[in-house]
């Protein structure tokens, strides 16, 4: 991975520094809330519903195993013993004390780590694919990219203040797991002769939230020269005609619905054509920087390749006591165990999800147990999925049964990776002050329910459940195949339903099937949708696809019974569409 110079780290230093002066200006009643809001919003601190909440920096969602143990210390020591990994390959410590918050910075500064732009109106954390450098199906390896864009976007002096926040997600697989269609930006890698110089397609106007749009591609094969003034004089037009005067109408999705994609290329073109001292220098020196920054990922692959390789020559390798054993790592190894570009290794995913606590969460002792796994069976690294899981990314096939074995006895070890119990959710309103509803009991009630059929889990396969607690869309509802969107009704909490979000390179958003539900009806209408599923799907057809070929209809019934609605007397009987 990345590591850190002494530029870096003096940039980081002070970045806690100036911070510490305006919190304690803030405390002393020197700066007004509305003056402090936009710097602690930049230094990742949001308030809350009962506290203030810090959103750490994982730059795209990769972790050393000091990182994550630096993490554990932060959930023990300034906040109730865990954290919430999101979609967005951050973390977040929903308890921490705002007096106390300068100091968390100052002790993350010393692991490599910060909190800088995981929120405001700027540019946030670059994200791209899980197993980015491994995947046996990428082009490109899109990791020296992410960090190239993210050292150009961290206090880049124009681009502070847009008139909103601005996501940005790079993929280099032949499979998009890095729903780049789904940002402000997405750039899709390809390669070339010259393996410093890929090309890029780069789409635009991609998003979530109230108004979900996919992303239109601008502009095709964009050589590596021309990637960060690309990048520029996008952000400039956005920065120059997207709207101040109302949020919801601010992102780059409705500038470019506005203007539609000809006109906006046509803006681009005009700003890339001003090749100003600053995108020149750029052009001037992007090879030597990206080189520079790639050395780093290809040691790390190498080192990982010859620690494993010892692993597997020098320890003695455990055996499966008995049938029922060898049944119970079969298929984890079937549905956690990923494949990988170089023989004799695999990706292993650790599943955080579970009915008893929140999707995404993880103790402070697990944080530590996860950080000694990836040291002791792989790379000394950890990887955040978008799914708010995590990864192992250089694990040799040898070592699988003993990793398997300390794996399962923490609970991270259920082999439902991308299963429909792998729900994703944001905190919603148990936490976030901004949501209309509460995500986190429906998501456990939904896993709880599906856990009790796992042979019909099993025959589900690839099914992506995905709850919201807002429009804000944190839990990217739109993309789930079954989509569930809290909703305010004169104060109570109701629940609306979509189906047929799809991610990957045929990346669809789901549609409303009917009016919204209350919160203990959704595990039920869930239930029904997939019974549909299973009773309409053809072989290998996936949740999207049998809702695009058959129409919402039947689905939409199964949930409301026709004209009659979905009672309570539906919710307790929940009759099954397939026996």
């Amino acid at each position: 991975m990345y590591r850190y110079d002494t530029y870096d780290r003096q940039l980081v230093a002070e970045r806690v520094a100036q911070y510490r002066d305006q919190l304690a200006r803030y405390l002393s009643g020197a700066l007004r809330d509305e003056e402090f809001l936009p710097l602690r919003l930049q230094n990742g601190l949001y308030i809350q519903r009962h506290a203030p909440m810090l959103r750490v920096a994982i730059p795209y969602g990769l972790l050393s195993a000091d990182q994550l143990r630096a993490l554990a210390t932060v959930a023990e020591r300034w906040d109730r013993g865990y954290g919430h990994f999101t979609t967005r390959q951050n973390i977040q410590f929903n308890w921490v004390r705002l007096e106390e918050t300068a100091e968390i910075l100052a002790f993350l500064a010393e692991h490599d780590l910060h909190a800088i732009q995981t929120s405001g109106n700027c540019i946030r954390n670059i994200t791209t694919d899980a197993l980015a450098g491994v995947a046996a199906d990428e082009r490109v390896d899109p990791r020296p990219w992410c960090e190239f864009i993210r050292q150009w976007a961290t206090f880049h002096p124009e681009f502070a203040f847009l008139p909103r926040k601005f996501k940005i997600a790079v993929n280099g697989a032949k499979e998009d797991r890095a729903a780049i269609r789904a940002h402000d930006i997405g750039l899709d890698l390809y390669p070339t002769d010259d393996p410093l110089a890929p090309e890029f397609d780069v789409y635009v106007g991609g998003g979530l939230g109230r108004t979900p749009m996919v992303g239109q591609r601008l502009y095709a094969r964009v050589p590596a020269a021309e990637l960060i003034p690309t990048l520029e004089a996008i952000l400039r037009v956005y920065n120059r005609f997207g709207r101040r005067d109302n949020k919801y109408k601010a992102r780059i999705k409705i500038l470019l619905q506005a203007l539609g994609v000809e006109a906006f290329r046509a803006a681009v073109d005009a700003e890339r054509a001003r090749g100003d001292t600053v995108v020149a220098a750029y052009r001037d020196g992007w090879r030597d920087e990206v080189a520079r920054i790639a050395a780093h990922f290809a040691e790390d692959d190498e080192r990982a390749a010859r620690t494993a390789s010892k692993w597997r020559a020098e320890q003695a390798q455990p055996t499966l006591r008995d049938a029922g054993e060898e049944r119970a790592f079969a298929r984890w190894r079937s549905r956690n165990v990923l494949p990988h570009r170089v023989l004799g290794f695999v990706a292993v995913a650790l599943v955080t999800k579970r009915h008893e606590r929140a999707p995404g969460d993880v103790t402070a002792e697990e944080m530590r147990a996860i950080a000694d796994w990836s040291e002791r069976y792989a790379d000394g690294e950890i990887r955040v999925t978008h799914e708010q899981n995590l990864v192992l990314a250089w694990v040799p096939e040898a070592a699988l049964p003993a990793l398997w074995r300390e794996v399962r006895a923490l609970g991270f070890g259920r082999p439902t990776f991308r299963l429909a119990t792998d729900v994703i959710s944001c905190p919603g309103g148990d936490y976030c002050a901004l949501a209309n509803a509460r995500s986190i009991p429906v998501a456990q009630t939904v896993i709880a329910q599906l856990d009790r059929d796992p042979k019909r889990l099993a025959a589900l396969g690839k099914v992506a459940i995905n709850l919201s607690g807002c429009m804000n869309a944190c839990g990217h509802h739109h993309l789930g195949a079954i989509g569930v969107l809290g909703v305010d009704k004169k104060g109570e909490e109701w629940y609306q339903i979509t189906i047929g979000g799809q991610e990957g390179n045929d990346l669809r958003l789901g549609q409303v099937i009917g009016p919204s539900v209350r919160a203990e009806a959704v595990a039920p209408a869930i239930e029904r949708l997939l019974d549909t599923y299973l009773a309409l799907r053809r072989p290998e057809e996936r949740f999207a696809e049998t809702v695009a070929r058959v129409g919402v209809e039947p689905f939409k019934t199964a949930v409301y019974g026709g004209e009659s609605g979905f009672s309570p007397q539906q919710n307790q009987e929940h009759d099954h569409v397939v026996a």
